[in-house]
């Protein structure tokens, strides 16, 4: 999108960095990292479009998904579940007898 005209490009950053933004607010992990990725590459993919029309339409398309991951943050706060190693959550244990295992989370 850098070829684009100044106002549309600000609007295009700006929608982007709102889209990155809301996408953070994900309380699971693997959701929160695909919002991301997912972002990164449709704007990346759509880099170099100049046609007018064509950016409108993906414009629209950009708030429409923005409002979608504004209602799924909101639904995922509903049901956070512990943070993951990768996240850098509590450390815990996982103890039992015979494949039963239970997870102890130490403080």
């Amino acid at each position: 999108m850098t070829a684009l005209k100044g106002d549309t490009a600000f609007q295009a950053r700006s929608l982007f960095r709102s889209l990155l933004r809301q996408s953070s607010q994900f309380a699971a992990y693997n959701f929160r990292e695909y919002a991301k990725r997912r972002t990164r590459d449709a704007f990346q993919e759509h880099r170099a479009e100049t046609d007018e029309g064509k950016v409108q339409e993906l414009m629209q398309k950009g708030l429409k998904e923005l409002q979608a991951l504004k209602r799924q943050t909101v639904v995922s706060q509903f049901f956070q579940l512990d943070r993951l190693v990768v996240e850098g959550g509590k450390s815990g244990k996982q103890t039992g007898e015979r494949n039963d295992i239970i997870r102890q989370t130490t403080e």
